[in-house]
């Protein structure tokens, strides 16, 4: 599915040389290398303000807090995601409302959460998932109508964008993941807060440290959360090859869609064969996952398996039916677009040293388990 080492053989001297000077220095807590990481990746989100913390789990935690969201407030998202989306709502103290996705994009749909509005509801919080925005037009609308404050969960889109404006600078706030899978990828645990808004931004790093302006001078409960000087360091070296990564992973998801097409493979549903990743006009799809909609999804995951081919389903339950969650009142059914993705998405291998007998190797194999 990866392989960190392809990688790693290519910037190996860099960052060995970035964790050195760090080493030297002995400045493991907010060295100056975590500043300019900050600085060059709000330049590479087109926004003027970023702030590291210690994971994108946390990040979005702190977006959330930064603008004030809590107890008896509510914000809408999508079952249709990792389970941080969900519990990040959770430990602010705000409730969680769920909302369907786009049939197309598997993001949340701004139709569906204008449905579940209620008096509570002070947000929204989209998820570009595997790497393409959300409708960020009609939930910049949205919000603007009905006075919410926008939060991107932009975990696995760095350097994705709509209509031209790159995720992170599309709502109030958003959270990034730089977990070693990302496309842009840590050694380790990292993550990031990025804001047009100064106010946030300053808010976040005061949160991220115990809520201290001054040191040892508390002016809010925050808690420990800062990014590692020495993640920052690798960051900074490999941020500045996430651009030419991207366009790698659009060059291969348009020679997986080809080799499936060629393969006669693709069908419009489920039912007719592979249906293809969606990608809307208006995005620029980073495809940190290419997906796709699979017949027997699970016997072929595990032909595949037996292949030595890596795949993975992101994701197999639903947020709104997971154990932990009950407490939220959903049942099987709510959300019935969400729940038939959960049932029939299958990510295959995608990363920027994926090479193309590999992919070849993928698509041969669907096609003969389809035979």
């Amino acid at each position: 599915m990866l392989d960190f080492s392809r990688e790693f053989a290519e910037i190996r001297e860099e960052v060995l040389a970035a964790i050195a000077v760090v080493c030297e220095s002995q400045r493991f807590i907010l060295g100056p290398e975590v500043a300019r990481f900050e600085a060059a990746a709000a330049a590479a989100c087109g926004v003027p303000f970023a702030v590291g913390c210690a994971s994108g789990t946390d990040a979005l935690w702190l977006a959330l807090a930064a603008l004030k969201i809590g107890a008896g407030d509510a914000v809408v998202t999508t079952p249709f995601s990792f389970f941080a989306t969900v519990s990040s709502i959770l430990r602010v103290g705000a409730r969680p409302v769920l909302a369907d996705i786009d049939e197309g994009t598997f993001n949340l749909s701004a139709g569906a959460v204008e449905e579940v509005l209620d008096a509570e509801v002070v947000g929204v919080m989209p998820v570009h998932l595997y790497g393409q925005c959300a409708d960020m037009t009609a939930f910049t609308e949205l919000a603007k109508e009905r006075g919410l404050k926008v939060v991107e969960d932009a975990a696995q889109a760095f350097g994705a964008s709509w209509e031209g404006v790159r995720a992170g600078g599309l709502g109030d706030a958003a959270a990034f993941s730089f977990y070693p899978t990302k496309n842009l990828a840590a050694f380790g645990d990292a993550g990031m807060v990025s804001t047009r808004d100064e106010v946030i931004a300053e808010r976040a790093k005061m949160l991220r440290q115990h809520g201290m302006r001054r040191r040892y001078y508390h002016d809010e409960v925050g808690w420990n959360s800062r990014l590692d000087t020495l993640q920052a360091a690798v960051l900074e070296v490999k941020l500045r090859r996430v651009e030419a990564g991207n366009r790698r992973r659009l060059e291969l998801a348009f020679l997986y869609n080809e080799r499936f097409t060629a393969a006669g493979l693709v069908g419009r549903t489920t039912a007719e064969g592979v249906v293809l990743p969606f990608t809307d006009p208006r995005a620029e799809h980073v495809f940190h996952q290419y997906v796709i909609r699979a017949p027997r999804r699970d016997a072929l995951r595990e032909y595949l398996t037996a292949h030595s081919i890596g795949s993975e389903v992101y994701y197999p339950l639903v947020l709104s039916l997971q154990e932990s969650l009950k407490f939220l009142g959903y049942k099987k059914g709510d959300f019935p677009v969400s729940e038939r993705a959960a049932e029939e998405v299958l990510a295959l291998p995608i990363y920027p040293e994926l090479r193309m007998e590999e992919l070849e190797t993928v698509v041969e194999a669907i096609r003969r388990f389809y035979a």
